[in-house]
């Protein structure tokens, strides 16, 4: 007689990582969405230092700033999420502020002397893909993945 097999035999390892976190509405509140990101990432084995966790700073900082500089509702906090499905980092970063959304990706170069505009430049340059989505019930939700190289 064999033993039947288990479920746990057959499948393959999850490996989906999920930080979520709500934040004030500030500039604290983006410093500290961007250092408590860097730590998740460093303890899901992506170290302080090394190019993905640079460019996943980079995002959340622009994302975080955004969501506090055009996003911001009073008495509201935006949530920021970070995930680690396989090979993809994901960030998400959404706020209140549903009518202000920023233009889709193919954002035009911001002009050599313009004071604002270069966050989603940036976010486009260094994300593989970035969207923004709607937030049920309000809000808004702008995603950005990078790819991680095995």
């Amino acid at each position: 007689m064999t033993a039947p097999s288990t479920p746990a035999a057959n499948t393959v390892p999850v490996t989906v990582r999920v930080f979520t976190q709500r934040f004030s509405s500030t500039p604290r509140g983006a410093r500290l969405a961007r250092r408590l990101a860097l730590h998740q990432l460093d303890t899901w084995g992506l170290p302080h230092g090394s190019p993905a966790s640079e460019t996943a700073a980079v995002l959340v900082a622009e994302l975080a700033a955004n969501a506090v500089t055009h996003g911001r509702v009073p008495g509201r906090d935006f949530e920021l999420a970070v995930k680690l499905l396989g090979r993809t980092l994901r960030i998400e970063v959404s706020d209140a502020r549903g009518e202000c959304r920023p233009p889709a990706p193919g954002v035009p170069r911001p002009a050599h002397l313009a004071e604002s505009g270069r966050g989603l430049f940036l976010v486009e340059a260094l994300a593989d893909r970035w969207d923004v989505l709607d937030r049920v019930p309000v809000g808004k939700t702008v995603v950005a993945e990078l790819d991680l190289t095995p």
